[in-house]
Formats: C-alpha cells, sequence, structure tokens
C-alpha cells in the first residue's frame, strides 16, 4: 500500500511513546495521527489494516484513515476525540474515584468480551501463544510441552480479544467508552485478555508501574480488587478469581521475553501451577 505524502508541518506534537509520537493537524481538529519511529514501515501498515478490521467488525476504537508518510516515518490517521481521558490516566489523576474508573474499564471488558468476530479476518489467540511459545528459548522442552497442554485445554470461543488488555489501553470520551491500540487483536477465550490487567495491576513491579502508568503499586493493586468484582461477578472470592487468572498473566512471559530477549522469573512465576 502506498504511503500518502504530508507536511509535518501542519501537525502539532501532542504525545510520544516507545514506538513514536502522536501529532494534531494545526487547522482540523478531527485529525490526528501516530507517527511511528524511523524504519518501521511494516508495523503500522499492519496496524492500520488491523484498526480497519477491528473498526469494521463494530468493536469501539478510534475510526481509523489514510496510512501516511512524513518521507522518513510511517503513520496512520485518525478521527479524533475530543476531551479523552486515558483510564490509567483518570485513575492516577482522583485515586479517590479508583472503583468507578475501574468498574467502568471492567465493563467496558465485559462487552469487548461477548462481541462474536469474523474468524477468517483474524487470528485465534492459542494460535498465537502456540507461535510465541515455539520461538521461545528459554523455557525447557518439558515446561513448553506443559504450558501447550495448558493453552490446549483452555476452552474455545469466537468472542473478541484486545489482545493487549492494558488499561492504558482504554480511553474515556465523555459517556463513551473506546480501546485503542488494537494492533494484537484477535479471538478466544476471555481470560487470554484479563491475564493482561492483572500482570499490570498486581504482578508489576513499582518502578515499572510508576514510569508506565503514573501511579504508586497500591492503586493498582486497588483498580484490580476493584475490575475483578464488576467483570466476574460479586459471589466470587478475589483469591479464587486470582488463582484462575494467573496462569493466563503468566502466558504473557512469552510477548515480555520476546521482547526483552531474556528471561522475567518474576513474571515466569505465574505459570507456577503449570510448569
Amino acid at each position: 500500500m502506498d504511503a500518502i505524502r504530508i507536511n509535518l508541518d501542519d501537525y502539532i506534537l501532542s504525545g510520544g511513546g516507545a514506538n513514536g509520537e502522536s501529532y494534531n493537524h494545526r487547522t482540523d481538529s478531527d485529525v490526528m495521527m501516530k507517527l511511528y519511529n524511523p524504519g518501521k514501515i511494516q508495523q503500522p501498515l499492519d496496524e492500520m489494516l488491523m484498526a480497519r478490521k477491528v473498526f469494521a467488525q463494530g468493536i469501539p476504537s478510534p475510526e481509523p484513515g489514510e496510512f501516511v508518510t512524513d518521507g522518513v516515518r510511517y503513520v496512520i490517521r485518525f478521527r479524533r476525540f475530543h476531551g479523552i481521558k486515558f483510564s490509567y490516566r483518570a485513575t492516577a489523576d482522583e485515586p479517590e474515584k479508583v472503583a468507578y474508573f475501574a468498574g467502568r474499564f471492567a465493563k467496558m471488558c465485559l462487552d469487548l468480551h461477548q462481541i462474536h468476530v469474523d474468524t477468517t479476518q483474524f487470528e485465534n489467540v492459542k494460535d498465537r501463544y502456540y507461535r510465541l511459545l515455539a520461538e521461545n528459548p528459554f523455557f525447557t522442552s518439558a515446561q513448553k510441552d506443559a504450558i501447550t497442554r495448558f493453552i490446549a485445554d483452555a476452552p474455545e470461543s469466537d468472542t473478541a480479544i484486545h489482545g493487549d488488555l492494558q488499561y492504558s489501553n482504554a480511553i474515556f470520551v465523555d459517556d463513551k467508552d473506546y480501546f485503542i491500540d488494537l494492533g494484537d487483536f484477535c479471538y478466544g477465550y476471555h481470560l487470554f485478555d484479563v491475564g493482561m490487567v492483572y500482570l499490570c495491576c498486581c504482578v508489576s513491579d513499582e518502578a515499572f508501574i510508576q514510569e508506565v502508568f503514573h501511579m504508586p503499586k497500591s492503586l493498582s493493586t486497588k483498580f484490580w480488587q476493584c475490575f475483578a468484582p464488576v467483570y466476574f461477578g460479586t459471589d466470587r472470592p478475589l483469591k479464587e478469581i486470582e488463582e484462575e487468572v494467573m496462569p493466563y498473566a503468566g502466558l504473557k512471559t512469552l510477548i515480555v521475553e520476546r521482547d526483552t530477549k531474556c528471561p522475567m522469573p518474576e513474571m515466569r512465576a505465574c505459570l507456577k501451577g503449570i510448569i
């Protein structure tokens, strides 16, 4: 797909992250874009195509526009929302309202995980983890066999999976809620998704949570404690919920070890009931 050439002078920098920067159009307030770091072409193209497919499935998400470039970097343009508040930022700014924000996020997740998708358009989450497991050089053959059995035994489903369900990937716009960063979208059993919520809130260390989510770990843990009864129901003890979710959080080790290229023992601890 050919990218449309743009003049970066027409845009104003609005934010940045590990993969690139965000810009708003100077004169058209309804246009924003996500500009990837130099050298990344396939990733933004894949994300744009995925964003279009996800939007077409009716998933509440920003409407994707064109694939563009400033001549060096590549970018996706989106219809811009006004007055957005990230779920995590809202919590960090108003910690006394953590129960409200966690509950709102939980309801978003419940709605997402009830959406049946066209399985010819997306990857099965199990296949994704089988691939990640096969590529991982840090687990032994016996450990891989045990993890493979766990993945295979998980229930089948044709419902939506965000794929990177951090509470930084949800935005509130007045009374409407949207998911962002849907490049890992797939389908399957909902706990593959909820494991990431638990990982970010309770397993990640204090320094990571402070740097990425701008809150103390005590607040992120409280977020999870408020999220769980809304998502799973108030009739289940939190300990029981966490025991069920923990191994799915541990599977995220495969993603982190792929990216860091080293073993992550604190995350592997979540897999203790499997390996």
